[in-house]
């Protein structure tokens, strides 16, 4: 059944009740928006810039897109990109390609305007949809960008190198009839995150997406009732997947355009949000928020929340300890993907598995899991190997690159470049991506087991542990600490807790400073490695 399938069930079952809610904490009041607003129907009014569509409302904008693009001769297996920040257009905008047979190609905000430009030549696009946020990227390319590809802007004020989506829209049918989709058919195309180099373009089908809507609603039994806070970005595959397990079963959503512990906490107070997807640096500002006294917990209506699920990275142990002691009745599960297997729920933990924090899990519902050595053959229960996966949720290929899909797709399995371990009641470990191992004097190094470790410390707020060039070892560990808010750590102190870890294990460099990480949570190593190289190291230690 192709995904779209489920946008006309929904509009038929659920027509007038809400499907979409979008909540902006830093929009004023003179740069609203809406198609409706509903502050003043709240039983305490909100602080924030709120709006909300039905799920027919939600149908009606697909179509009217889908009207637009198959006029200006978009057809299927055409692709159109989409770059806008989290809103109530962006899901509409994604179901309308979809409607048409085209594929829609989502793009990380943060790309810079060559980045834009590489990503829509090598997808092919020949439509370009951006918000306001983007103008200025854009307009510096606009005259490349512009050749034989339609520039749609979405929201007030269309510069002049663009046509105006709000405009052309609403001149067009809220029906639509296009062609007919298969499970085969080409649905999107995401690129990779970019963390162990410049991104890949990921094809998917609508099976892929059918399967991990069904992923996400089986793993955690989400139904109609329940309400999705969604407030990691939308072009990555871990946002939209979790929030296609509430889609399945028309459930609720918020989109919460705000990151910072009281507008979270706001938002599942207000809205009364059951299931919230954290990325680890949000879990950590709330707990910390809550150590400090910041936060009050009785401030907030919280007894509805039941699930909190975090993914995209590595979760500390340490982490989930502390956050049941502040939430003992929350259920918690972790979801391990990659955008090449739709993102999340290849593997997961499982809300009844809480004994096991620091496992990623077990094969999720519908998929296989192998752990494999450097020939592909399986390894012996406990020992290191790297993963793989297999399922319906597995791309198509990295569109135009045979040679990496090759290297990658192999009699259906998908070798996902992290290594792992399988412990005595099957519960698979993450130890590290291959290619952020660290091979000191002989000994294989991995960062993830010492970033674990680091981060139980009490003053540590997030760690990153990288290798760098050493003449004698090959390579050294260095462990990037950033320290928390107030709190003052010395190297000896930090030297003295690592004596617990086995002598080759320990960082040979401790560096004091942030730990950057993307868009999805995701720690930015190939920056690390480029700031804390030989040079960066030594200007490090010399302004400190």
């Amino acid at each position: 059944m192709p995904i779209t399938d489920i946008l006309e069930q929904n509009c038929r079952l659920y027509g007038d009740e809400t499907c979409l809610v979008e909540i902006n904490p830093e929009m004023k009041d003179s740069q609203r928006i809406t198609w409706r607003e509903y502050d003043l129907m709240q039983p305490t009014p909100s602080p924030y810039h709120r709006r909300e569509i039905t799920w027919s409302v939600f149908n009606e904008k697909a179509n009217r897109f889908a009207n637009l693009l198959t006029s200006r001769g978009i057809k299927k297996g055409d692709k159109v990109a989409i770059l806008l920040m989290n809103c109530l257009e962006w899901l509409p905008i994604y179901f309308g390609i979809l409607k048409t047979g085209a594929v829609a190609v989502p793009l990380n905000f943060r790309y810079d305007a060559s980045e834009i430009d590489y990503c829509v030549t090598l997808s092919d696009s020949v439509v370009l949809v951006f918000g306001p946020e983007f103008i200025s990227r854009v307009e510096s390319m606009a005259d490349v960008l512009s050749r034989n590809r339609l520039l749609f802007f979405v929201g007030d004020g269309c510069p002049a190198f663009a046509e105006s989506y709000n405009s052309l829209t609403a001149n067009c049918s809220s029906r639509f009839t296009g062609p007919a989709l298969t499970d085969a058919d080409d649905a999107v195309i995401y690129y990779s995150s970019g963390t162990t180099g410049f991104p890949k373009a990921i094809l998917h089908n609508h099976e892929s997406l059918m399967h991990a809507a069904r992923v996400e609603q089986n793993h955690h039994s989400t139904t109609h009732e329940d309400v999705f806070l969604c407030i990691p970005p939308l072009y990555h595959t871990g946002a939209k997947m979790h929030w296609m397990g509430s889609f399945l079963v028309g459930g609720k959503a918020v989109l919460l355009k705000g990151t910072t512990p009281e507008v979270i906490l706001d938002a599942v107070s207000r809205e009364q949000c059951t299931i919230v997807w954290l990325l680890v640096p949000w879990a950590q500002d709330i707990l910390s928020a809550l150590d400090r006294g910041d936060l009050k917990l009785e401030n907030y209506k919280l007894d509805q929340w039941r699930l909190m699920h975090i993914g995209a990275q590595p979760v500390p142990q340490s982490l989930i300890r502390r956050w049941l002691e502040y939430f003992p009745h929350h259920q918690y599960d972790t979801n391990y993907g990659l955008s090449e297997s739709i993102g999340p729920g290849c593997v997961h933990l499982g809300v009844e598995n809480v004994h096991k924090v620091g496992a990623i899990g077990v094969p999720g519902y519908g998929w296989e899991v192998k752990i494999v050595d450097e020939n592909g053959a399986t390894v012996p229960q406990g020992q290191v190997g790297e993963l793989c996966v297999k399922g319906p949720g597995v791309m198509t290929c990295y569109y135009k690159d045979p040679r990496a899909t090759a290297e990658v797709l192999k009699d259906g399995w998908l070798f996902t470049g992290d290594m792992a371990q399988q412990d005595e009641d099957g519960f698979i470990w993450l130890v590290d991506r291959k290619k952020d191992v660290i091979i000191s004097g002989g000994e294989n190094i991995y960062p993830v087991q010492i970033e674990d470790f680091l981060s139980a410390y009490p003053k540590i707020k997030d760690v990153a542990v990288i290798g760098l060039p050493d003449p004698r070892l090959g390579e050294i560990s260095a462990a990037i600490i950033q320290v928390e808010e107030g709190q003052d750590c010395t190297e000896q102190e930090i030297n003295d807790y690592c004596l617990r870890l086995a002598r080759y294990k320990r960082p040979h460099k401790l560096i004091f400073a942030p730990v950057p990480r993307n868009a999805t949570g995701k720690i930015e190593k190939p920056k690390l490695r480029e700031m804390y190289g030989v040079t960066g190291l030594v200007d490090a230690q010399n302004k400190a």
